[in-house]
């Protein structure tokens, strides 16, 4: 006969023990993975123009692919009017955007808000090369799926900052430390 038990209810989301050894290690591996993928592709980002020449290279020219190869009407819109007219600040944005997704997954800081922004910024790349010529759509669904599995488990609080400080968080009545807790 099956029999469905649940942990207590106190102990389930924050006690390390919830999982084992080798799911704890997964769950980190997998967040330095992803974090290492931001990481690495910041580092074509290339400012101060981001590709903006003739021909267009670099992130201007995978920013173009949103117009050229539409995939969601609205989305190539805002970016012909918006984004691509004021592209060296997008650009700009885009890279600290995309390090600081990185280096706060890397280290295991507020994973679960820099996993929500990954998965947001997934979906936002996606909107922008989805359909353009040699792309692998699946590519982005996996993004957005690691990133959601990564907010999903809390993944800082194994082998990241998160685990550490996430206790001092939940003992200090600050709002800052409130917003922490949530965010990890």
């Amino acid at each position: 006969m099956w029999v469905m038990t649940t942990a207590p209810a106190a102990a389930a989301p924050d006690a390390p023990h919830a999982r084992s050894p080798l799911g704890r290690g997964v769950l980190a591996v997998v967040r330095v993975g992803v974090a290492l993928l931001w990481v690495q592709n910041s580092g074509w980002k290339i400012p101060p123009d981001f590709g903006q020449g003739d021909p267009p290279q670099g992130l201007y020219a995978f920013a173009r692919h949103a117009v050229d190869h539409e995939v969601f009407g609205p989305f190539a819109a805002l970016m012909e009017n918006l984004v691509l007219p004021n592209f060296a600040l997008f650009g700009w944005l885009t890279l600290l955007l995309e390090a600081s997704i990185g280096a706060f997954l890397l280290v295991g800081l507020a994973t679960r808000f820099w996993a929500l922004v990954g998965a947001g910024q997934s979906v936002v790349i996606a909107l922008s090369v989805a359909n353009a010529p040699n792309e692998w759509v699946w590519s982005y669904l996996l993004m957005l799926l690691a990133h959601l599995a990564l907010f999903a488990t809390a993944a800082g609080r194994y082998g990241g900052l998160d685990g550490v400080l996430r206790p001092l968080w939940q003992r200090s009545g600050s709002p800052l430390a409130r917003i922490l807790v949530r965010a990890s």
